[in-house]
């Protein structure tokens, strides 16, 4: 069956499609789940209201764009409209932003070692830092996405730079003592 016939198939509430729909792309969308949320059991539990979205939303997509693209728009919104229900989010001004530049040693960091320490950042910093940085959304974006002003996007990026600049620091420092 094609993308588009299982996307109808799911716009007429077909159980075997929407369950073909979830298998297909469950994983791609745990990964988004995994990365905006406080660990693991948070993520699944995302997953499932994602795909509850999904289904009640599948009948706006009008095949214009990426389904995939538009499953993963839903997925964001949905794990961060928990986040602005929780205020996690800070004002701050604007002028007292001071920008880390975080280098990484691939050889010496491992990627799940990276992506450990970016999950442990607090949510206001995690989310803002995943969209900016791994997803590529712009601050005016994020701060509509978010509810909050541009200020603190990037106040909010600048701190999860420098924690994550610190934690680097810190591990690098470890290994290089226990290789002594």
């Amino acid at each position: 069956m094609s993308l588009e016939q299982l996307i109808e198939n799911c716009k007429s509430n077909d159980t075997k499609a929407q369950s073909e729909l979830y298998k297909l792309f469950s994983g791609k969308l745990f990964s988004v789940c995994l990365k905006y949320s406080r660990n693991y059991a948070e993520a699944e539990d995302n997953l499932q209201d994602v795909f509850l979205t999904i289904f009640k939303k599948i009948e706006q997509y009008k095949n214009k764009g990426s389904f995939e693209g538009w499953l993963k728009r839903i997925t964001i919104n949905t794990v961060l409209q928990q986040y602005r229900k929780e205020k996690v989010f800070d004002i701050v001004n604007e002028n007292t932003i001071d920008e880390a530049e975080v280098e990484v040693d691939e050889d010496a960091i491992s990627i799940d070692y990276l992506l450990q320490i970016i999950q442990e950042l607090p949510d206001r910093y995690r989310l803002v830092f995943n969209l900016y940085v791994l997803d590529g959304y712009s601050h005016k974006d994020i701060a509509n996405m978010l509810d909050i002003n541009i200020g603190t996007s990037k106040s909010n990026l600048a701190r999860a730079r420098q924690i994550l600049k610190r934690t680097i620091e810190d591990y690098k420092t470890t290994q290089s003592l226990q290789s002594l």
